[in-house]
């Protein structure tokens, strides 16, 4: 799941592998903005089989988040 996770957020973001870490987060250390969270969610979707509603997207802020939601998600 994590080398997934990482290869969304590089489609994304002009930084390399090694450059993401469990804490960076998306808007401030990966740059992203909010179309790009936008097309990373709908990525993670559709690559996780999981449904992610409005509420939770503001939840996800840093990489670490978005693993334990996935998990959790996947889980349920």
């Amino acid at each position: 799941m994590h080398e997934k996770i990482w290869k969304i957020l590089m489609n994304y973001s002009e930084k390399s592998e090694d450059e993401i870490k469990p804490e960076s987060n998306l808007q401030t250390d990966l740059g992203l903005n909010s179309l790009d969270v936008i097309g990373i969610v709908t990525d993670f979707e559709d690559q996780f089989g999981i449904s992610i509603p409005d509420e939770d997207i503001l939840t996800l802020t840093t990489v670490k988040d978005i693993e334990e939601y996935i998990q959790k998600k996947q889980g349920a």
